[in-house]
């Protein structure tokens, strides 16, 4: 009886973006709401109205603590639902905002979320357009949630489909691994360590449509920002049901001495901790050096570097379930599979 009932629960496991949130949305979700842009699972919908097509996206946020060295809540929704535009190949253009407030939050503390908002939403020249507002009562939500939706608009040729890997594509990615969700971390009060980093949170539509200015259609296989579950869970779903494996290299891996510290003393791995302000693009061998140097040029990008290649099949060959694998320091190889387990709440 004790299985079933952990069967029929929901826990925090489902909620970090791993295999259990797979699970969820396969099981559930796209079994019960399941459409033919539904079922594309990408960051955001892609619909056509007369001439024009357009990325429409959403997402919660139920980050804990609501403040944290770089950013706080509002400029976490802000960034996240630009850069999931963003990551389409779109221009995110509006944005709308709906808050549940506990009973007794600090209207101060709600002003400064706003102003937060705001600014964020000026940097990436989108606008708050519409929203929500409810308050419930003290101790049924822990201080604030925020929800935002986003739609952008594509130019021409630049919504990027669900590109097929293949072999000798390289992967990129604009900087270093880990520092939104370590520096959430170090931000709880029941954490017994203190540290000078900041959340990389940012909108990234600035940087990727240099990106997609600088190469040629069609020649970005995938792009995406690697937050809840981290890179190794955004590899994971770019080659889930492929052909391809991915193998990047741990000595390539750009990762501060703060983060890798933490890390060794928590047991942490940063390849499954969240960002908030990076993108991994996958592309062809021949267009990762101009991607590389476009993103160098990017105050964003500017720790960016090429961390691994697609390659064919090894191991499972013939069975349509691509692996992500991690040339070690050492020489080396283990695999690196989705988030199974929980690794730490409410980080995004």
């Amino acid at each position: 009886m004790g299985d079933k009932k952990k069967q029929n629960s929901i826990t925090l496991a489902h909620g970090n973006g791993g295999r259990l949130t797979h699970q969820l949305i396969d099981d559930l979700f796209i079994s019960t709401f399941g459409n033919p842009i539904l079922n594309q699972l990408s960051d955001g919908a892609v619909f056509t109205s007369g001439n024009a097509s357009f990325v429409f996206t959403t997402d919660a946020y139920v980050v804990h603590p609501l403040f944290f060295p770089g950013g706080d809540i509002g400029t976490l929704a802000v960034s996240g639902t630009v850069n999931d535009i963003s990551v389409m190949g779109a221009q995110p253009l509006f944005l709308s905002a709906a808050f549940v407030i506990e009973e007794g939050f600090s209207l101060t503390s709600l002003s400064s979320i706003a102003a937060s908002m705001q600014k964020t939403a000026g940097h990436a020249g989108v606008s708050i357009v519409t929203g929500d507002t409810k308050v419930v009562e003290k101790g049924k939500v822990d201080g604030l949630f925020i929800t935002t939706s986003g739609i952008g608009i594509e130019k021409p040729g630049t919504v990027l489909p669900k590109g097929r890997l293949q072999d000798g594509d390289l992967v990129i990615i604009s900087g270093t691994i880990g520092d939104h969700g370590i520096a959430v971390l170090t931000a709880r009060e029941n954490f017994p360590l203190t540290t000078q980093l900041k959340s990389d949170c940012a909108p990234l539509n600035g940087l990727i449509e240099s990106i997609l200015k600088a190469v040629p259609p069609g020649t970005i296989r995938l792009m995406r920002d690697p937050t809840r579950g981290g890179l190794a869970t955004t590899l994971n779903e770019f080659v889930e049901k492929s052909s391809i494996d991915i193998e990047i290299e741990e000595e390539r891996l750009p990762v501060k001495n703060e983060v890798k510290a933490i890390c060794e003393m928590t047991g942490y791995d940063p390849l499954y901790i969240a960002n908030e302000g990076k993108v991994v693009v996958v592309a062809e061998a021949e267009t990762g050096s101009i991607i590389l140097d476009v993103m160098k040029r990017h105050p964003l990008g500017k720790d960016a570097c090429i961390i691994g290649r697609c390659r064919k099949m090894g191991s499972g060959a013939g069975t349509g379930m691509g692996k992500v694998f991690l040339k070690t320091t050492i020489g080396g190889e283990r695999v690196v599979d989705m988030l199974h387990g929980d690794m730490f709440p409410r980080i995004c």
